[in-house]
């Protein structure tokens, strides 16, 4: 369990859904749908749901390709956390967000796999937190020109290693959106 006292409650975090960074992403309509099943799972179970959206020189605050994509709507007393890092807690309100609403546990879905989605399921692990990997629920550009594995490869590596974290006092695992709640701490 959470190494956060006093904190039983489980966040979903929605990271950087955004139109510049999923355009071309693999299986993007199949994880955006995702996405919306687990945003619909978590507001009927009373889970906080919490936005992130990044922004730097590529991505300009503002911009038709930093907006989320339209299948994906925030509702207004659902928190929107802005950052410029790949780590969502680095240098932003995310701690606070989660503190404010009790969570010890956060449920991880959204884009880059390779980027803000590892960093921020590390950040959050390291922080003491729970940390649910939805296997079937974040996607990541090819960067394969560069030199990277290709994206379902990147993909199914970062599920596979997330399956395998552990560390004292925490929880950590990959699990598809069919099998993901948001009720009782005892769940993955």
């Amino acid at each position: 369990m959470t190494t956060l006292p006093d904190r039983p409650r489980t966040a979903l975090l929605v990271i950087d859904v955004q139109k510049g960074v999923v355009a071309g992403a693999p299986r993007r309509d199949e994880v955006i749908a995702n996405i919306r099943t687990l945003i619909d799972t978590a507001r009927a179970q009373g889970a906080p749901v919490v936005w992130v959206q990044h922004s730097d020189g590529e991505l300009v605050r503002g911009s038709e390709n930093w907006q989320y994509v339209e299948e994906l709507v925030r509702l207004d007393p659902e928190p929107l956390v802005h950052k410029s890092y790949f780590d969502s807690f680095e240098d932003t309100e995310l701690e606070s967000v989660l503190a404010g609403h009790g969570v010890g546990r956060v449920v991880v879905t959204g884009a880059q796999t390779d980027a803000c989605i590892r960093s921020t399921l590390h950040g959050a692990f390291v922080r003491g937190y729970d940390v649910t990997l939805v296997g079937d629920a974040h996607t990541t550009e090819d960067l394969s020109e560069y030199g990277a594995p290709a994206p379902e490869q990147v993909i199914a590596h970062t599920n596979l290693y997330w399956s395998w974290q552990s560390a004292p006092g925490r929880t950590a695992g990959t699990v598809d959106t069919a099998k993901v709640t948001f009720a009782g701490a005892e769940a993955l």
